[in-house]
């Protein structure tokens, strides 16, 4: 269930309807690049603008320069970050993966999308001002 108190949630449900589109027809047991290239094309059904594979620079605490940077999966409206994982279960390291690319790329909500289990399973992780919190939509 989407919640509508939450920053770009109306966005995340467009992001979160494409990846139950590609989940339902193409199920698990691919790999990730897979469900990337038919993400993008729902993604282009829906009528979102999005950047794949996006090379973005990674901040360190208030410095102006980058000190490097790492590829996001996706990119969508300018305004959330999307990491796809096609693995049997999420675990604590992944959540915390899509937390620290947050912090480091200096975004507000990310999604976290699993195609790798007979569910989708997805986790929407946003930074509030004072501390990052974490929402599950599905387990």
């Amino acid at each position: 269930m989407i919640k509508e108190e939450y920053k770009y949630s109306e966005l995340t449900g467009r992001i979160i309807k494409c990846a139950y589109a590609v989940h339902n027809y193409l199920g698990n047991g691919f790999q990730e690049v897979i469900y990337q290239r038919a993400l993008a094309y729902e993604f282009s059904l829906e009528g979102l603008e999005f950047e794949r594979e996006l090379e973005m620079d990674i901040y360190y605490k208030d410095m102006e320069k980058p000190i490097g940077n790492r590829r996001v999966d996706f990119f969508a409206e300018e305004k959330v970050s999307v990491e796809l994982k096609a693995i049997i279960n999420l675990d604590d390291v992944h959540l915390a993966q899509a937390i620290n690319y947050l912090e480091a790329f200096k975004l507000e909500v990310g999604l976290l999308i699993n195609f790798g289990s007979k569910k989708l399973q997805f986790k929407r992780v946003m930074k509030n001002e004072k501390q990052l919190k974490r929402h599950d939509y599905y387990k």
